[in-house]
């Protein structure tokens, strides 16, 4: 006679999707063997979500969201109930008193923040106010303030194309042939300028290196 008993070989496993009744933002892929039993399942699902075993109601539906079967047998290996790789497990958790219940764990609003005030924390070594400062001050090139859409604009206002010029450091001098805003490149007002020496056209020097000369 034919025995009807599952055979599971030792090293097979699959991967499923795992959600949660009470966590919605919970959604994770793991990977099971098929020999573990359900209540092996649910030990490793409570240390991820934290619905305790005896809580804990699974549900396996295919990768067409339609409901397989729910693992109702603790005792059972998980591979009689026959998942596939992206079936999805759904925790469904029974205690109206887990720590999942509520939402809390997702919902913040409720939750008392640590505050402190700026004197203290100034106080404070380690922080990363501290940290800071002390790039700074070893490259102060990399935390300049942040150039903002109309950096410069007033004095691009009284320069205008066809102006002399002369470029610091360099003393290269050109004529302006562009200022305005350079869409492609950072924030502020930009102005671009042809050298009179055979160098091509040296685009978007920045205002600062411009010396305007008097005509």
């Amino acid at each position: 006679m034919a025995s009807s008993r599952l055979q599971i070989q030792p090293d097979e496993a699959v991967l499923l999707r795992v959600t949660h009744s009470n966590i919605k933002s919970f959604s994770a892929e793991i990977r099971f063997s098929l020999q573990s039993s359900v209540e092996a399942v649910k030990d490793k699902l409570w240390r991820k979500c934290g619905t305790s075993v005896n809580s804990m109601q699974l549900e396996l539906y295919d990768d067409a969201n339609s409901k397989i079967s729910s693992l109702t047998d603790d005792s059972r290996p998980l591979g009689f109930y026959s998942p596939f790789d992206g079936y999805r497990l759904h925790i469904i958790d029974l205690d109206p008193s887990s720590v999942t219940a509520g939402g809390w764990l997702e919902d913040i609003s409720s939750v008392e923040k640590y505050s402190i005030s700026e004197e203290a924390y100034d106080k404070r070594d380690g922080t990363f106010r501290k940290f800071k400062e002390k790039m700074a001050s070893q490259n102060p090139s990399a935390f300049a303030p942040k150039i903002t859409d109309d950096y410069m604009e007033d004095l691009c206002a009284n320069i205008k194309v066809g102006d002399r010029c002369e470029i610091d450091p360099g003393e290269k001098r050109g004529v302006v042939k562009y200022v305005g805003r350079a869409e492609s490149l950072t924030p502020g007002f930009w102005v671009g300028v042809q050298f009179d020496e055979p160098l091509g056209l040296k685009e978007c020097a920045t205002l600062t290196l411009l010396h305007f000369m008097v005509q």
